[in-house]
C-alpha cells in the first residue's frame, strides 16, 4: 500500500465549504448517535504556544491531528494554527494519508459555527457579527454566507489593516469596520480572539443574538462577560473539554459558572435529544474548542475526493497513451 501525502495547497484545491459543512454536520450526528469514538484533546504547553493530539473514529474513517496555536506567529510570517494530520485505514491501521491540516482546521471551525448557527439562531438573522479579523475570520464569512443571506457584516479587529483585508477579500458582501460593540450588535456574533480578558458585555447583547465563542480554545482563555453566560442558553462541542478549556472554563474555575448549567452538547441539538433555540428572545452561545470528529470528517472528505480525482488523472493518461 501506498501513503499519500498532501501538501497545503493540495488540500486547499481540494476543500468545498458547502462539502466540509455537510461532512462535519453529518460527524456530529455519529457521534450523537453513538457512532463515534472520541477521546479528550491532550495538551502539550510550552512558553509561547501550546500543541495539541486530537484522535477519532468516525465510520469508514480514523485519524489523528497533531495541531500547535501560537499566537505571536503571524508577526513572523507564519499563521497562528498549523496542523498536519495522519488518515488510517481503519481496517488494517495502514497510514493511507498524510496531508497538511492548517486549512482543514479553519475550514472545519467555520463550518461547525456555521452548523451550530442554523440550529441555534433565529431563522431570520440578517447581520453577522465579527470580531477579530483573523484567518479563522474568513472561513466564519464563507461558512454562514452559505447558511444565511445577511444583509450586512459587521467587522472589527484592533488592526484595521486586517478588518480592510477582510472587506476586500468578500467584495460580494457587504462588510463594514465598525467598533467593537457594534459588532456585538448583530443577530450572529462570532468572537475569533485568543483574549485571556473577557471583552463582549452583556449589556451589548440583543434579545435574540446568538453568540459563536470560538477564541477560548485553551484553558485561561475568556472573551465573554460571564453574565452572558448565565443568562443564555449554553451549548458545547464536548462539555469535557469546554469545562477544561472552553468559554467556560474561566467562569467555572472561578465558581460563577458551573457544568450542570450547559444546556447540553451540539450533537444532541442535532439529533433532536436536546431542545436549541426555544423563542425569538433568547440569547444562545455556541461554545466551541474544536474536536476531533470534526477534523477526521474533513480528512475523510479530502483523502476521498484526492483519491477520484487520481483515478481520473490516471484514466486520462491511459487514453491520451492509446490515442497516441
Amino acid at each position: 500500500m501506498a501513503t499519500l501525502l498532501l501538501r497545503a495547497n493540495d488540500v486547499l484545491k481540494l476543500l468545498d465549504m458547502p462539502a466540509v459543512i455537510e461532512a462535519v454536520e453529518q460527524a456530529f450526528k455519529d457521534l450523537g448517535n453513538g457512532q463515534a469514538q472520541m477521546p479528550p484533546k491532550s495538551y502539550l504547553v510550552l512558553d509561547r504556544g501550546d500543541f495539541r493530539a486530537m484522535a477519532a473514529s468516525i465510520p469508514e474513517a480514523v485519524a489523528m491531528k497533531w495541531v500547535n496555536v501560537h499566537p505571536q506567529n503571524p508577526s513572523g510570517g507564519l499563521p497562528t494554527v498549523m496542523a498536519i494530520m495522519v488518515y488510517n485505514d481503519p481496517d488494517t491501521g495502514y497510514p493511507v494519508a498524510i496531508m497538511d491540516a492548517t486549512h482543514i482546521t479553519a475550514y472545519r471551525t467555520g463550518a461547525t459555527a456555521a452548523i451550530a448557527s442554523k440550529y441555534l439562531a433565529r431563522q431570520d438573522s440578517q447581520t453577522l457579527g465579527i470580531i477579530g479579523a483573523g484567518r479563522q475570520a474568513y472561513t466564519q464569512i464563507l461558512a454562514h454566507t452559505h447558511m444565511f443571506d445577511f444583509k450586512l457584516i459587521k467587522a472589527f479587529d484592533l488592526s484595521r489593516s486586517r478588518v480592510e483585508r477582510l472587506i476586500e477579500s468578500f467584495p460580494e458582501n457587504r462588510i463594514e469596520a465598525c467598533s467593537l460593540q457594534e459588532a456585538a450588535i448583530a443577530d450572529i456574533v462570532c468572537t475569533l480572539t485568543p483574549a485571556r480578558e473577557p471583552f463582549l458585555k452583556k449589556g451589548w447583547i440583543m434579545p435574540g443574538t446568538h453568540i459563536n465563542a470560538i477564541g477560548a480554545d485553551a484553558e485561561g482563555k475568556e472573551e465573554l462577560e460571564p453574565a452572558i453566560l448565565k443568562g443564555a442558553v449554553v451549548i458545547v462541542d464536548d462539555i469535557r473539554q469546554a469545562g477544561m478549556a472552553g468559554e467556560i472554563n474561566v467562569p467555572i474555575s472561578n465558581g460563577i459558572f458551573s457544568v450542570d448549567e450547559v444546556h447540553g452538547t451540539l450533537s444532541e441539538v442535532i439529533i433532536s435529544s436536546k431542545q436549541g433555540r426555544r423563542d425569538g428572545s433568547e440569547i444562545t452561545v455556541f461554545d466551541s474548542t474544536g474536536i476531533a470528529i470534526e477534523d477526521v470528517a474533513v480528512a475523510k472528505y479530502v483523502y476521498e475526493k484526492a483519491k477520484k480525482e487520481m483515478a481520473s488523472y490516471i484514466s486520462l493518461d491511459i487514453i491520451e497513451a492509446k490515442q497516441q
